[in-house]
């Protein structure tokens, strides 16, 4: 994104404590990784427009494709990233399968994600 340049330093001082403070309450690198990793999931408006189709309640494949306009096929491979991402869930009834959000985490994410884009 270009824009005006971030305002820095004009010179260079170090605060240890802050810098400790900060060093502190960092997670583990793994959980850093694999945050940013979910959020690499929304990264994608296919994605977010499948998971908002879901905050009101299940769906199957067949109603997610007509929603989208796109393939069933399209459809089940975006659903198989959210799944594997534990962002969707799933149900057999006879040959339908039907999905959802997997928790209300899911909500929260969208909500706030939401939230702050309308500030």
């Amino acid at each position: 994104m270009k824009g005006k340049p971030v305002p820095c330093c004009q010179e260079e001082q170090v605060h240890d404590g802050a810098v400790a403070q900060a060093r502190a309450l960092l997670p583990p690198e793994e959980e850093l990784y694999d945050l940013a990793e979910l959020f690499k999931i929304f990264g994608d408006s296919t994605r977010v427009k499948l998971l908002y189709a879901l905050l009101e309640g299940e769906l199957c494949v067949c109603d997610l494709a007509r929603l989208m306009d796109v393939s069933q096929s399209a459809v089940s491979h975006q659903l198989r990233v959210l799944k594997n991402s534990k962002l969707v869930k799933f149900r057999r009834s006879g040959k339908t399968i039907y999905y959802s959000l997997a928790d209300q985490h899911v909500v929260g994410i969208l909500s706030l994600g939401m939230e702050h884009i309308r500030e």
